[in-house]
């Protein structure tokens, strides 16, 4: 194998110090213009490739944002980083993405290696067991690297949050089933330790006590966000001696099993039962008996994130600043809950 190219090798070729090829690689202003030229061009001739490491730890900055999401096999999270990097690349910014798979250790271990790795900026959507990580998180303040939330988040000063509004997504969610002709909704909902479905579970319970239907607690089940979990709990609420007649997931996924379940009981959707779901995953308008869901904004909701560290980054008067941004959610009715053309 060869060696690698050095500023040496280069300088040797162009007769030169090696200091100033350093200085003309990093387009020090000390060095003419068209000295710069010559040395990137045998640069390139010679197939020298920077030592980004290095320079990192030279100027203080790497180039290089983590992005930090549950999974990346989903269109919510697939879009956010889309959005993100969308944002970045254009100011020559490269994405790091790592995924914590639900579980809080390994969360930790990706915020310990992106600060290694000498990251200007890391983005998170924390896990759904974040409830001992807050020690991580400071230490993330301490380095004085910008820590943005998105989506899923904790309320820590000095640190920026992209979310939805959940509570106004359960609101609308349930009330549309309420306009639909349902009196007994219904809740799939998720792990009421995030702040995310505990608004949308409020927003839910505010929408049955504004329209005088007293809350039920037998037909709110906690559901994993998958077609299994979405599968055995509707099958546990159809076996109540007064059953439900909608339901709102706080999953498009588990919205999906709950509609498997119900056909597989010949129950008749919407005639009989609506579901709406959360999170208007492509497949949801692409099926035969289409889902209604809540649309996130995920592109928006990247991009925005995105736009908050680079105007933080700019900021070198208050390179601290905090920025709580709620996008307005979505609601888009689809055959599982329209009872419009019966």
């Amino acid at each position: 194998m060869s060696e690698k190219t050095t500023i040496y090798d280069i300088a040797k070729e162009l007769n030169i110090s090696a200091a100033t090829v350093s200085r003309a690689l990093n387009n020090n202003p000390k060095i003419s213009e068209s000295t710069i030229k010559l040395v990137m061009d045998t640069a390139a001739k010679m197939n020298y490739k920077q030592n980004r490491l290095a320079l990192a730890l030279r100027s203080g900055k790497s180039g290089n944002i983590g992005v930090i999401v549950p999974r990346i096999n989903t269109n919510f999270f697939g879009s956010v980083i889309r959005g993100i990097e969308e944002e970045l690349h254009p100011n020559k910014y490269n994405v790091i993405i790592c995924q914590t798979h639900e579980d809080e250790s390994r969360e930790i271990e990706n915020i310990n290696t992106l600060l290694d790795a000498q990251v200007d900026g890391i983005m998170i959507s924390i896990t759904n067991e974040s409830k001992k990580n807050e020690k991580i998180i400071h230490r993330v303040l301490e380095k004085n690297v910008p820590l943005i939330f998105f989506d899923r988040k904790k309320n820590i000063d000095g640190v920026s949050s992209i979310t939805i509004d959940d509570f106004k997504a359960g609101y609308i969610a349930t009330k549309h089933l309420i306009d639909q002709g349902c009196k007994k909704i219904a809740h799939l909902c998720g792990d009421q330790s995030l702040e995310i479905y505990e608004n949308r579970f409020k927003g839910y319970q505010k929408a049955l006590l504004d329209n005088g239907i007293t809350f039920d607690e037998t037909y709110v089940i906690q559901s994993k966000s998958n077609i299994e979990d979405g599968i055995s709990v509707t099958n546990k609420l159809l076996q109540l001696k007064t059953p439900p007649d909608a339901i709102f997931s706080a999953s498009d996924f588990a919205a999906l099993g709950a509609i498997q379940e119900l056909k597989a009981q010949g129950i008749q959707i919407p005639k009989d039962f609506c579901v709406v779901g959360f999170g208007n995953e492509p497949f949801t308008k692409f099926m035969e008996l289409s889902i209604s869901t809540i649309d996130q904004s995920p592109l928006e909701m990247g991009k925005m994130t995105a736009k908050v560290f680079l105007e933080q980054m700019n900021n070198t008067e208050d390179f601290k600043m905090e920025k709580k941004i709620v996008l307005n959610p979505i609601l888009h009715i689809r055959k599982s809950s329209s009872r419009q053309n019966l």
